[in-house]
């Protein structure tokens, strides 16, 4: 079983967070930019994220462990007793193994959807918390936008100078000092699996704009 990691790097930031008031609108534009990933493994809501995340995919793989528990004592037992049914009796097993196999793909399908909306869930609050220290830090300094340069999804920002980095500046925004907590490496999301299982897709969560 995959210990499942909290996909940090596919949490992408509003691309371009507008952050000036109609007077600074006057001013010389100044961009800034942030490393969301970097930000977001270190604010403490990141761990207790991560735990209920890891509790959940583990409910989710009992029950899917179990239902194929079940398919494979069943198609097991018609294995031994293949050779004495009837054609009937043996086409109606059959149809039940069928059944079965085609239930575990759906859960697994349905539980891994699942799994991403709770994610979702769990990780809107932090998410919406960085969101207003970024708008907060981009006030202060007079940033006009802000854009997002983790490199563990796909950047918005390819080249810039650090003076322009703001990461530190909404760590300690939030109370938090950077570099304290090393950074949780990010990974896929790992799918809730079991030996009959269709492909799985990746997702992306992106914040509101």
């Amino acid at each position: 079983m995959k210990i499942f990691r909290l996909t940090l790097a596919a949490v992408l930031l509003t691309a371009g967070t507008l952050a000036a008031t109609s007077a600074q609108a006057q001013a010389p534009l100044k961009i800034g930019y942030t490393d969301v990933q970097y930000v977001l493994a270190q604010m403490p809501e990141s761990k207790q994220i991560e735990s209920e995340l890891k509790t959940y995919n583990t409910q989710l793989e009992a029950q899917l462990k179990s239902k194929y528990a079940d398919y494979q004592a069943k198609g097991e037992a018609y294995q031994k007793a293949a050779g004495t049914m009837t054609d009937v009796v043996k086409a109606d097993k059959e149809k039940e193994l069928q059944g079965l196999q085609q239930s575990i793909q759906e859960f697994q399908q349905s539980a891994q959807q699942s799994l991403q909306q709770k994610q979702q869930v769990l990780l809107k609050p932090a998410l919406d918390k960085l969101q207003k220290n970024i708008d907060l830090v981009a006030d202060e300094n007079g940033f006009t936008y802000v854009f997002n340069s983790d490199g563990g999804g796909s950047p918005l920002l390819l080249h810039a100078p650090k003076d322009g980095d703001i990461s530190d500046l909404v760590l300690k925004k939030m109370g938090i000092t950077p570099g304290a907590a090393a950074p949780v490496k990010s990974g896929p999301a790992s799918p809730v699996s079991a030996p009959v299982s269709p492909g799985v897709n990746k997702t992306k969560i992106k914040t509101k704009k």
